[in-house]
């Protein structure tokens, strides 16, 4: 019975839906204003979740029967409400004057807010707008879009780190880049693996795992107004990575992204082509590249003069010419020519059902640089689901997994191509030396013996063998994710839970083969990391009204982080043999150095955010934290942070201000106290005795940093004031922002004597002050029906000060060749200090038998602060076409060039030419023997005066603004418009001509990018030699959504 019951149930059931659906019919028409169509406007069937928008010529198509009520939507305009009827063509009108629409923000801890209701600056992008010219590292989608923020990409090698700093420098041992939060879960930015000026793998930082294609969106907290619910890791601000998720709503739905581009250098040296190899002769012989011939041995290009119908016996006349001198010519493209044409292919896939999304991306870099490239695979997945009439349960979990055969060595090192580039013999086609398989061995003797023939047997290896052989693998895999709840207890309380994970593993591995010029019988090292960050949060939230016209709502929480972190780290300076990269290949007689280290650490914490609404137009904001941090000493690990913040809408408090095409006008301001450590590491005040083999055997010893009992953590104080309006139906938009941060108590290790046992001890010493203003404006200068131009420029200046070291005169941060990256108190943060050219009372150089003095005083000769950063974005539509650039500008600020310093010491750059045939006569003075000075007469030759002058003892010489403005970003797209789908699968098909780092439009920098430099680091700012060039990509994106 009940059976048939079931089978005439469900029979009905079809009968109803066939006639609703037989109801149902086609509606279509324009949608338009006083000026013509209009493209995206928002149509929905009243009371469901059927909707459309119209396409680039205003028309639209919906489904829906006679008496249902359509409702039009459109940013700027009246709503309008239109109820069907027999007809299928329905064409509609809109007014505009419509209210603008209450933007919603993520903050802190994933608190979503009323952007009108914040109580200072926060700006955010569009996960749309990382996808199309990408970057395969997101920190560098950053640049030129966001006030305050200033992002530098070390080069346009693969895996190239990038650093990000938010209001410039607040610590002087710190980092100084900010918190990356992703769904709420903190992640590790960190490379753990960077250049110096020595050599070394400039790893990825964290922030370039993430997929960009699930990236909803990016807000930036830049102050510590806006971060100081993060308490103790909210020193240098914020950054709130929300990926895309499913809706309850929205269907089945599939999108593919492809993109395509192709790298080529944006900018390299100027090299010089009239001169060869040599010191300073007129005649050239190559025996064995090692001096045995006639300047063969020699890596500068001080020899004879080039393509003036000169032969001699070159580096590859034994394969050529049967050992016969060859043509003295030229090779002026040899730097671009070794280079590749570099290929970035990246794919992703992304299902969504519901509130259920899945997402597989897959990319690949194949570098410039020969042999180099990186890989990497990403898995997201995301949902929720309601178990209980008040409870909601989420999940969100990303794979992500990196790999590559080989990473280039930057640096001064000989395993950089580019550091023999600027060594190098400018006579040679570095192309020839490709065919190193069937070449002849380095002669014996020589510092290259084994190793293929090269132009050069005494500094320099074949770089093509270095790139194939001496590799530097890499391979990671993280995971990424969060697990939420979410209970409704009442109409007005509501408990969330969090626990969150960010956890991966890391293998590093550098080879050098037999007769590698730094490592004669080879070497091998392998480094295992992995590291672990769980947190685990709860947030009771209580929102109501305490009268019609107060609205009160308040959240307590805590939060507990554990991180746990391990670096297994193995080298063989010696291989016993070739070519097997083992740690169990150890020559003979050789000792390995092994390492071992195991770190943990934790901070609890408590808090409470709250904000009292009167009218919806005053807002009164307040956080406080309490955290208690295991890496600081246990009489002084809590510290609380509190914040206040308001914000006044006068466009609702005054009416009147409205009347005058005032969509908002909004005043905003506040306080706030935030923490950190600095450099401070998990262990740095253990006083147990640690276990070490350095080369010597195991040994025991305590560590070398004495126990302070009274270090506290470092505070950064901020207020902020700022103004928000919006005109014009949100046409046009303006922000701007004044804020001072001061650092206080900032963590420095200070020498103590010997006496003590020890060699430095922590202290909380320093001080420091940045303060500054942000400006932004936004503007929709022309809106018509089938064309629109907007305009978004932003700028920003931030003055730094370090205002006390306690009795330091100077903390050195880093440095390379006599230049080193100081803290000096009453200076920026960051001053090159070096040796400047001797010089009279007025500033004139002295010179002493034509070449010039050197005045051995360390002083300051430059500073990597910039003046000022800003950026602007012009956005262009044309019915179907789309175009957006990006130009972005750090005006000021210096840059210490070893590339340029070298590079004329070699005579190898085009400077080198002046005075190459008459000498050169040096602008300044000498002494006149009675104690004054005369103008300088005397004449040198070419080679004399770049040695004495370009190298590394008058360090002066190589500083330079590092100013520069940037075609960042172009992008001409076409939307196929909605006619040409309707009788697909296909909802929407984008195609786009996209282009990155396409143009330095100024610079005062010769020879390089003044953006690039070692590593994202902090002693390595301001300072570069041998940088692989930044890369200019032009390709293609492709979009597509079923």
């Amino acid at each position: 019975m009940n059976t048939k019951f079931n089978r005439i149930l469900t029979l009905l059931l079809a009968f109803v839906v066939q006639i609703s659906f037989a109801q149902q019919k086609t509606i279509s028409g324009t949608v338009s204003d006083n000026s013509g169509s209009i493209p995206g406007v928002s149509i929905i069937v009243k009371g469901t979740t059927i909707g459309v928008q119209t396409d680039f010529d205003g028309k639209y198509a919906i489904k829906a029967a006679p008496g249902d009520v359509l409702v039009f939507r459109y940013l700027g305009y009246k709503t309008l409400e239109k109820t069907v009827t027999a007809s299928t063509t329905l064409n509609v009108t809109l007014q505009e004057g419509g209210e603008i629409l209450d933007e919603v923000v993520i903050t802190a801890f994933g608190i979503k807010k009323e952007e009108k209701a914040l109580g200072y600056s926060v700006q955010s992008i569009k996960g749309e707008s990382l996808t199309e010219a990408r970057e395969s590292n997101i920190t560098n989608s950053i640049s030129g879009k966001i006030a305050g923020v200033q992002v530098t990409g070390t080069s346009g090698s693969v895996g190239a780190s990038s650093r990000i700093v938010l209001r410039g420098n607040s610590s002087i041992t710190g980092n100084n880049e900010p918190l990356f939060v992703v769904d709420g879960v903190p992640i590790n930015n960190s490379s753990f693996g960077s250049a110096t000026s020595g050599g070394g793998v400039d790893l990825p930082n964290g922030a370039a795992d993430i997929n960009p294609d699930d990236i909803e969106s990016i807000t930036v907290l830049k102050g510590p107004n806006a971060a100081a619910l993060y308490g103790l890791r909210a020193s240098n601000g914020v950054i709130v990575i929300t990926t895309k998720r499913g809706n309850p709503n929205k269907k089945f739905s599939v999108s593919m992204n492809t993109n395509l581009t192709f790298s080529n250098p944006l900018l390299l040296p100027d090299y010089q082509n009239s001169y060869g190899q040599g010191g300073d002769t007129s005649f050239f012989q190559y025996v064995n590249g090692a001096s045995g011939g006639i300047g063969d041995g020699v890596d500068e290009s001080w020899g004879p003069a080039l393509d003036a119908g000169l032969e001699f016996v070159q580096w590859d006349s034994q394969l050529t010419n049967n050992g016969n001198p060859t043509p003295w010519i030229s090779h002026p493209d040899n730097v671009k020519d070794f280079l590749n044409t570099g290929i970035n292919i990246s794919n992703n896939v992304s299902i969504t059902s519901g509130s259920f999304r899945l997402s597989i991306g897959n990319s690949k870099e194949e570098g410039m640089v020969p042999f180099t490239e990186l890989k990497k695979f990403t898995v997201g997945i995301s949902g929720s689901l309601d178990i209980a009439d008040h409870t909601k349960v989420g999940i969100s979990l990303n794979y992500l997994n990196q790999d590559s055969d080989n990473l280039p060595i930057s640096g001064y090192n000989n395993e950089n191509p580019f550091q023999q580039f600027i060594w190098s013999a400018r006579q040679v086609n570095f192309t020839d030396l490709r065919d190193w398989r069937n070449f002849p061995s380095a002669p014996v003797g020589t510092a290259a013996e084994g190793t293929p023939l090269n132009w050069n047997h005494n500094f320099q290896n074949n770089p093509y063998w270095i790139l194939e052989t001496n590799t530097n693998t890499f391979e990671k895999d993280r995971i990424i994710g969060n697990v939420t709840t979410e209970t409704q207890l009442t109409d007005h309380l509501t408990l969330s839970t969090m626990l969150g994970v960010d956890m991966f593993s890391q293998r590093t591995t550098n080879r050098q083969a037999f007769g590698s010029n730094n490592a004669q019988s080879g070497s091998y090292q392998e480094r295992i990391r992995r590291f672990e960050e769980i947190n685990a949060n709860f947030l009771l939230s209580y929102n109501n009204n305490i009268t019609e016209d107060f609205g009160f709502s308040v959240s307590l929480g805590g939060n507990h982080m554990n991180r746990t972190g391990d670096n297994v780290n193995g080298y063989l300076p010696n291989l016993e043999l070739p070519n097997l990269y083992s740690l169990s290949n150890l020559q003979t007689g050789s000792t390995a150095v092994l390492s071992n280290y195991h770190a943990d650490q934790q901070i609890n914490s408590f808090y409470a955010t709250g904000q009292l609404a009167y009218k919806n137009m005053v807002f009164l904001d307040f956080t406080g934290r309490n955290d208690w941090a295991s890496i600081l000493p246990t009489a002084n690990n809590s510290f609380f942070y509190p914040s206040v913040a308001a914000s006044v809408l006068l466009s609702d408090v005054f009416e009147g201000i409205k009347e005058s095409n005032v969509n908002l006008l909004k005043i905003r301001g506040g306080w706030s106290q935030v923490g950190g450590t600095g450099a401070l590491g998990e262990y740095s005040l253990n006083q147990t005795f640690g276990l070490s083999n350095s080369g010597f055997g195991n040994q025991a010893s305590v560590p070398n940093t004495q126990f302070n009992p009274n270090l506290k953590a470092e505070t950064v104080t901020g207020i902020e004031f700022g103004l928000d309006l919006k005109m014009f139906s949100n046409r046009l938009r303006f922000s701007a922002t004044y804020y001072d941060q001061k650092s206080n108590d900032l963590l420095v290790p200070i020498g103590v004597s010997a006496a003590t046992g020890f060699t430095s001890v922590w202290d909380n010493i320093a001080d420091m002050q940045n303060k500054g203003f942000e400006l932004q404006l936004g503007g929709t200068i022309i809106k018509k029906a089938d064309f629109t131009f907007d305009l978004d420029v932003n700028f920003a200046k931030n003055v730094n000060e370090v205002t006390s070291l306690g009795d330091l005169d100077s903390y050195v941060l880093g440095g390379q060749w006599g230049v080193s990256l100081e803290a000096r108190p009453g200076q920026p943060y960051g001053s090159l200090v070096g040796r400047d050219f001797e010089r009279t009372a007025d500033g004139q150089v002295i010179y002493e038998n034509g070449l010039p003095l050197i005045d051995e005083t360390q002083q300051i000769i430059g500073n990597i602060a910039p003046d000022w950063t800003g950026g602007a974005n012009f956005a262009f539509q044309y019915k179907a076409f789309s175009l957006s650039t990006l130009i972005d500008a750090k005006i000021g600020g210096d840059v210490h060039s070893m590339t340029y310093a070298w590079g004329r010491y070699a005579g190898t750059l085009s400077e080198s030419l002046i005075g190459r045939e008459t000498g050169i006569v040096g602008n300044g003075v000498m002494a006149d023997g009675n104690g004054g000075y005369v103008t300088n007469n005397v004449v040198v030759g070419a080679k004399s005066f770049n040695q004495a002058s370009y190298s590394n003892s008058i360090e002066s010489s190589a500083i330079f603004d590092a100013s520069y403005v940037k075609l960042r970003q172009v992008s001409i797209g076409y939307t196929l418009p909605q006619k040409y789908l309707e009788k697909t699968i296909i909802q929407s098909l984008k195609f786009s001509v996209v282009g990155r780092n396409l143009a330095i439009l100024y610079k005062n920098a010769p020879h390089i990018d003044p953006e690039t430099g070692f590593s994202s680091s902090n002693g390595n700012q301001g300072q570069e030699f041998g940088q692989y060039p930044s890369a200019r990509n032009i390709g293609f994106n492709v979009n597509l959504r079923f």
